[in-house]
Order: C-alpha cells, then structure tokens, then sequence
C-alpha cells in the first residue's frame, strides 16, 4: 500500500509533485503543514524499521491520503468549494501561483469520523482537494476555484474535465499527487472520475462507512468513497473506515454487519486461493444500452465482457425493466433533500454572510447572502429541489419517486444470486452475483465546452450509469480498463449485492488483473 522504502520519501514526492502540477491541475485547494506531515512521516518510519520497538499502526501507517473539501477537518479548512464557506483560517493555494498562502475560511471545529480513523492509522492527511459546489455536478466544473483538469492526456491545448463532483481527489491520485484519496458519491461522484482519470474508484454499501462529518448533499444518498491507482490500495483505505459509527444513525449495526460479512464469505469462499473468476456469474443489465453511449464505450464493455469470460466467468443476460426511471427518481429526491439541507446556509448562524444590506434585517440578509454566496449551478438545485417539495408536487413527483426508488432496488434484489439482508422478505432472487455496466457514457468531456461548464442537460443525463447503485444503496466500483496508449481511459463498474462489499472487491482486483 505505501511506498515502503520510505513514507519520509514518498511524502517529499507527493508534495514535489503538488507544487509542481497543482497550478495547472488544480486539484488541491488547501495543505496541511508540510513540517507537521515530515514529523509524521519520521514517525512512520520509526515504527516500520528495527530502530523503535512497536510495529506499523495499520496497514496504510506512512501512506499520503487527501481528503475531498466537503468532509470535515479541523486542521483544515471545509469549504465545499463553495463561497458560502469561506471565513476562518487556513493555507490555501491561489490562483496559478505555485505558492501557499494563509488566508481566511471556514474550518471545522471536529474531525469527520472517516478522518479520525484515518489519522488513529497513521495516514499522512497532505490536503483537501477541489470539487463541484456542494458536490453538485459531474465534471467539477462549478466550483470557487476554478474547474479541475484531467491530468489523462493533459496539454495547454486541450484541457479535459476530471469528472465530478470528487475530480479533485481524482486528479491528485493521477498526478501521483497523494496514494489515495477519500471522495463522496452521491450519484457516481466518485466512478465517474475514476473513469475519466484511470483510476479504481469505489462506492461502499449505503451504511458501510460513516457520514458523520460529510457536509450533506442528499442524505439518504451520500456515501463516502475511495480513489486509487489499483484495488489492493483501495481495499486497504476500505478495511480502515469501515466501521460502525454511534455518531451516525445511518451506519449499519454490528449485528447487521455480522451477518453480511457471514453471507459474503460463503461466496468468497468459492475463489479465495484461486486463480481466475470460474463459476462466478455476471449478470449483463439490458437496460443500460441507453442512446447517449458512445460507441467507444460500448466497444470497452464487450472487451470487458469477454475479459470476464476469458478468465471463467459465466455471462449472463439480466434485466432490471424500471431503471430507466432512475434518472428522473434521483434527480427529484436528491434536490428535494438538497433544498432542505441547504437552507441551513442563512448568513445567520455560521459562514459567509452578505455585507450589502441592512444588517438589522435578516430577510435582507439572508436574501443577498444565498443570491452572493451560492454558485450559478447550486442555486438551480436548490429551485428545483423546493419546487419538488411544494404541495401538489410534493404528491405527484416527490412520491413517485420514493415508490420508483423502491421498486428498482427491488429488481436489483431479484437478479443477485444472494438475498438482502435488508429484505429478507425477497423470495425470488436469481443467479447473478455481480454486475457489469459501464461507468460513464463516454470518455473524459472536453473542459472548453460552454455548453457543459454552464451547465447543460446533459451533466444530469450522464450520471445515468452510476446512479442506480445510489439509489439501491449497494456497493460498485468502477475498474479502469486498457486501451491503446493514445486513447483516454474508460471504466467499467461492478455492482454487488448490498452489503457485499468485500466480496466486490475481491472480484474487482480479479478483473483488473491482466
């Protein structure tokens, strides 16, 4: 997992690679302490070598982990990306200038749980990295501090979208910037940038891992999640913060926890110890040939396919006949909980708070507060999120949804071999045990399309791969897979049963090795 010859080394390259590519990339927005991490990193060294007795604190003791902006720090600033959380203290990089610069945000006043465990196992925390505002948008575009570039097949002539809203935390892991990295995935913030950037990029089960201290998008839909150059790393971030967690009640109970664990050993049993992927099947959704795929991504899922089969599987068709309303289902209860969620953000109680208006009149205040203070794409999110909640629309969209979101997750149920945990009423159930669909529609956008920065239709419509996993709350990584030296990367994503996350795992490090 860490770079064993030294983790004093390693972090001297992480932060030579920063200073170097950061300004162009802009995937980092803040940095811890340099002399705090050195000191850290000394440590690390220490407790892996014969000099101080002990031994490493975990398996990623000494490894350079960066954090996306919209999970608390209290040692660095939480921003979100956004203007509205802007007021505190902290280092922070401008503008093209390769420099850090103390300056005025919002910081934390706790650690997010995922954070604490993060550093109880001696991670090396380099920094926080951009995103999309709030985590709304899927080509980190709408941020206050410019978009992020992809750093696959980067030039000062063509300057591709790293993917949103965690492209920040992708980048860095591309540019070798950090080892790995923890995102959020809302509706494929995490797989789609790993798509774009050739990154393994994991969603755990709804649950799996805390929320507490996640800024909140769509509660009922956040997850944490991890970006990595390969499985192995992934798996080992995974192992560190999954844990249950009082503090969230969202978090999935030891008990419950147990038991999953219990089923998905008796699958991994079957290839733990052997080489290839025979008597795994993979069910193959028809319903994911949507028009907007491009014939470059359908040409990686076939060669994905008949990878799977060359190493034993067995290819099945499935169906899951009401996905294709997941799109419009996601996109009605994740604004409906973002327009609850974001009015907190009043210009009252904490954050930014508009100076141009009369400050004895808070109608005023909060008025010209959220007008100045939330970004072009937010303030559209959050309309057509309270649109969706007013009477009348409230029982004919928001509704529907729920019943749509509760239908899919119950055909998802009905094509895994295994049963969930959750509906232990669910009889019927068939023969798949993972899924294959691609990631994304096509390969990384090109960041100089107006039509997408502005925000277009179609940043919503290319969510449509990921987001089903979002809704079903199962777990799905995204696997980059080969193609010439020329061509960008493209993804594929598994999808598992809920709660069967280490078995996917396991099947993901399977399929990427070639």
């Amino acid at each position: 997992m860490y770079c064993r010859y030294s983790s004093t080394i390693a972090l001297k390259n992480a932060l030579e690679s920063i200073e170097r590519y950061n300004p162009d990339i802009n995937a980092f927005i803040s940095l811890n302490d340099p002399l705090v991490l050195q000191e850290k990193a000394k440590a690390s060294d220490l407790r892996h070598s014969q000099v101080q007795p002990g031994k490493p604190l975990s398996s990623i003791d000494g490894t350079t982990i960066a954090i996306k902006d919209n999970i608390c720090t209290s040692f660095l600033p939480t921003t979100c990306a956004s203007n509205m959380l802007r007021g505190k203290g902290a280092w922070f990089f401008f503008g093209s200038e390769a420099r850090i610069k103390k300056t005025t945000d919002f910081t934390s006043p706790y650690d997010a749980t995922v954070v604490k465990l993060l550093n109880e196992a001696g991670a090396l925390i380099i920094g926080k990295t951009n995103m999309d505002e709030f985590g709304m948008g899927s080509y980190n575009v709408h941020s206050a501090f410019g978009p992020v570039v992809n750093p696959m097949g980067y030039s000062k002539q063509e300057r591709r979208s790293a993917g949103g809203s965690s492209g920040g935390s992708a980048a860095s892991v591309a540019m070798k910037m950090c080892t790995a990295a923890l995102g959020s995935d809302t509706g494929g913030s995490v797989r789609m940038p790993a798509s774009y950037c050739g990154l393994v990029g994991f969603k755990p089960t709804y649950g799996r891992c805390s929320r507490n201290g996640l800024v909140a998008y769509a509660n009922s839909l956040d997850t944490i999640g991890i970006l990595a150059q390969n499985v192995r790393d992934c798996s080992a971030v995974y192992d560190i913060i999954s844990h249950h967690d009082i503090r969230d009640p969202t978090s999935i109970p030891n008990e419950l926890r147990n038991r999953l664990d219990a089923q998905q050993d008796a699958l991994l049993s079957k290839f733990k110890g052997k080489s290839g992927l025979k008597g795994l099947v993979v069910g193959i959704p028809q319903e994911f040939y949507v028009d907007s795929l491009s014939s470059q991504v359908l040409n990686v899922w076939k060669r994905g396919i008949q990878h799977l089969r060359d190493l034993g599987a067995t290819i099945k068709s499935v169906s899951i006949p009401h996905v294709s309303l997941a799109l419009p289902a996601y996109y009605i209860i994740a604004l409906a909980e973002a327009s609850s969620n974001m009015s907190r953000y009043d210009g009252i109680r904490y954050g930014y708070r508009s100076s141009d208006v009369d400050q004895t009149d808070h109608k005023l205040i909060y008025e010209a507060t959220r007008t100045n203070g939330f970004g072009h794409e937010v303030q559209r999110r959050i309309l057509l999120g309270t649109h969706v909640l007013t009477a009348g629309t409230f029982e004919t969209l928001f509704l529907p949804a729920q019943k749509a979101r509760r239908l899919i997750q119950s055909e998802f149920n009905r094509v895994f071999s295994q049963t969930n945990l959750l509906d232990s009423h669910e009889v019927n159930h068939g023969d798949a045990d993972v899924l294959l669909v691609p990631s994304a529609t096509s390969a990384a956008l090109n960041l100089d399309d107006s039509s997408k920065e502005n925000g277009g239709v179609e940043e919503y419509i290319d969510d449509v791969m990921t987001l089903p996993a979002n809704l079903a709350g199962i777990p799905a990584i995204t696997v980059p897979f080969k193609q010439s030296e020329n061509e960008l990367p493209i993804g594929l994503q598994l999808l598992g049963q809920y709660g069967h996350d280490t078995f996917l795992l396991h099947i993901a490090e399977q399929m990427a090795t070639e």
